[in-house]
Order: structure tokens, then C-alpha cells, then sequence
């Protein structure tokens, strides 16, 4: 069995999955192909016991079985906030890339290798469709956006979290529709903010203080954040 590929990680991350990972590749061995590490944790806006440590998994076969064994060991990730990983196997990466391209894309061109075989950097995605299922996926997220707030809106409270968890959402489709673009977007989250809003026409000075945000006071440079919230609803209307 290789070796774990973690010299690309900041320490405190090596210490999270460590064992984690070794847990896995003793339950099914060989039949791990290649396991990355994608979203935040790869980027400077990783928050140790904040942020959701993704990774997927990829098998040469997948069955109920490898799920079922290793209900434990995801388990024990959980309090770590290693989230579920995406369990994926080589043929279903294949028959399923052009049906997801948006997520496949994000995973390929944002991901530190931490085990096994490269499988993604060589993955032919087919873009022909891809403005079409970026306004999808941004309709589909504004109902839900507001959906959520009729939800928490009284109580006062959540609604700087909507925000950022949706705006973290939507980056990924943001990044997506860069790519009409003739130079190749930017990975990290704030620049890829500037050049989306810059593009067409949106006021980034909103998503940014958004994406800046730390304090979880239920407010956005100071501001209440259902003033903001306006602001920040009617931004995403404009390219929905």
C-alpha cells in the first residue's frame, strides 16, 4: 500500500486526517484507488474547527459493503469536522462528469492529492452546457436563499450564517461561468469574487465583506445583517 501524500497540507491539517485516512486504507486497502482533499481546507480561508474538511474517496469498486464498513471511521471524522466523504468509484466518475460538471470541475482544477493516483487532473469535462446549468443551479439557490429566510427571519438570528454558507455555495457557479472567459479563473475564492462582479456588473464590495467576515455577531461591517442580506439578495437576483 502507498504512502500518505501530505506534505502539501498545513500541520494542523496533517494531524486531523492522519489517522483518519489510515483508518480507511485499512479497511479496504487496494481497493482505494486515489483520495483527495477539495473545498476550503485547500485555500487560506480554512478555519481550524470552523471549516468542513472535504475529501473524496475513489474506489476501484463500490458497494454496499464499503459503505456499511466504514460507517465507523466516518464516524469518528465527524467531531474533527471531516465531513462525510464523497465516496465515488472510477466508472461513475466517468458516466457522471458531464451530469455534474460544475462540481467535477471544481474538484479538478482545486484539490491537493493526499493518496494514491491521480484520477482527476487527466478528466475531459464537457463544458458545452455549462452556462446553462450555472443558471440553473443560481435560480435554484436564490429560492432556496429565500426560503431559508422566511424560515429564520423573525428570530433574528442565522441570517449572517444563510449568507455565508450560501455565498460559499454559489463561488464554485460563480468560478463555473468565469470560464466563458478566455483566461483560466482564478482559484482563490476573493479573486474569483472580483472578477465575477467586475464581469457583470455586481457590486463585490458586497460579496467580499461577506467572504471577509469572522465575527458571527448577526452583523456585516457593522451593519445589521438583514440590511445587508437585502443588499446582498439583490445582487444574486441580477444574474439569476
Amino acid at each position: 500500500m502507498e504512502s500518505l501524500k501530505l506534505d502539501g497540507l498545513r500541520p494542523e491539517l496533517k494531524v486531523i486526517i492522519r489517522s483518519y485516512l489510515i483508518r480507511l486504507l485499512d479497511i479496504h486497502k487496494e481497493n482505494i484507488v486515489s483520495v483527495v482533499m477539495y473545498g476550503s481546507a485547500t485555500g487560506k480561508y480554512f478555519m481550524i474547527k470552523k471549516s468542513d474538511i472535504n475529501l473524496a474517496v475513489i474506489f476501484k469498486d463500490l458497494r454496499f459493503q464499503q459503505l456499511k464498513s466504514s460507517l465507523s471511521a466516518i464516524n469518528s471524522g465527524i467531531p474533527k469536522r471531516i465531513t462525510a466523504p464523497l465516496f465515488l468509484s472510477l466508472s461513475h466518475i466517468e458516466t457522471s462528469k458531464d451530469t455534474f460538471p460544475i462540481e467535477f470541475i471544481e474538484i479538478k482544477e482545486n484539490n491537493i492529492l493526499v493518496y494514491g493516483e491521480d484520477v482527476f487532473s487527466g478528466l475531459n469535462i464537457d463544458e458545452a452546457n455549462l452556462k446553462l446549468f450555472c443558471k440553473r443551479e443560481i435560480e435554484g439557490k436564490l429560492i432556496r436563499i429565500r426560503q431559508a429566510y422566511l424560515e429564520i427571519g423573525l428570530k433574528k438570528k442565522g441570517v449572517e450564517a444563510l449568507m455565508k454558507e450560501s455565498l460559499n455555495s454559489l463561488i464554485p457557479v460563480f468560478r463555473a461561468l468565469l470560464r466563458q472567459k478566455p483566461q483560466k479563473p482564478p482559484v482563490d475564492k476573493e479573486q474569483i469574487l472580483i472578477e465575477f462582479c467586475n464581469h457583470y456588473g455586481l457590486a463585490k464590495d458586497v460579496f467580499i465583506a461577506i467572504l471577509r467576515d469572522r465575527m458571527n455577531d448577526e452583523k456585516i461591517k457593522g451593519e445589521d445583517t438583514e440590511v445587508f442580506f437585502e443588499k446582498y439578495l439583490r445582487e444574486i437576483e441580477k444574474v439569476s
